[in-house]
């Protein structure tokens, strides 16, 4: 569902750019907005979302899409916890649509999907791995790295049930935008993919805008 925000980048407190290959990790407080932009189209933005007063509360992919009865997010999603309890609501998205189930890149993952000498280059578990290590005040760990979504992501589920990375259906300067129903850490990888067509093998810059 599309639905545009009337929120202004003006008024934002936080604004930053985010390159392809790194991450982005901060504390949203409950009732501030993040809008997650996608600068130059077909990005995905491999995001993880923890309770920031218990980590070991985050995202549930699970819970998520029981609750909602759709494998898709966009706007009106509420994101669910592995306690069921709220996390973040979707108020606004040019989007669309919003992977759950694709999961993030990864060494092993390259090797699998792509050609053996693929394991060396950088991927998103890298990107957090290291975003937690240099982080260690905000009490994450290798165990809390977890199903993720993919926002802006096209994976469909085909008539057999597989999954398929198909072209992006994202573009420069479409967002998504969730408000935070609890104090939240926010941690996402700028995916750097190189071997997926889905960003033309060109991995690009997001956006990360947060409002009162």
């Amino acid at each position: 569902m599309i639905k545009e925000s009337k929120l202004q980048a003006g008024q934002a407190i936080r604004q930053e750019v985010v390159d392809a290959g790194d991450y982005y990790l901060k504390v949203v407080k409950q009732g501030q907005t993040i809008r997650i932009l996608d600068l130059e189209g077909n990005q995905a933005a491999d995001t993880l979302f923890y309770n920031a007063n218990d980590p070991s509360e985050r995202y549930s992919a699970t819970d998520t899409i029981r609750e909602q009865g759709n494998l898709y997010l966009t706007a009106g999603t509420v994101l669910m916890s592995n306690e069921c309890n709220p996390m973040l609501k979707i108020v606004a998205d040019t989007c669309g649509r919003h992977d759950t189930i694709g999961g993030a890149c990864a060494t092993e993952s390259n090797t699998v999907r792509y050609a053996l000498e693929k394991k060396c280059m950088h991927a998103c578990r890298d990107s957090w791995l290291l975003a937690i290590a240099e982080n260690e005040e905000l009490g994450l760990s290798k165990k809390d790295i977890t199903h993720n979504i993919n926002f802006f992501m096209n994976v469909p589920v085909t008539a057999d049930g597989k999954l398929s990375f198909a072209d992006g259906i994202s573009g420069a300067g479409k967002y998504v935008e969730l408000e935070a129903l609890m104090d939240v850490v926010v941690l996402i990888s700028n995916c750097p993919q190189l071997n997926n067509p889905c960003n033309a093998y060109n991995p690009t810059p997001i956006e990360v805008l947060i409002w009162n």
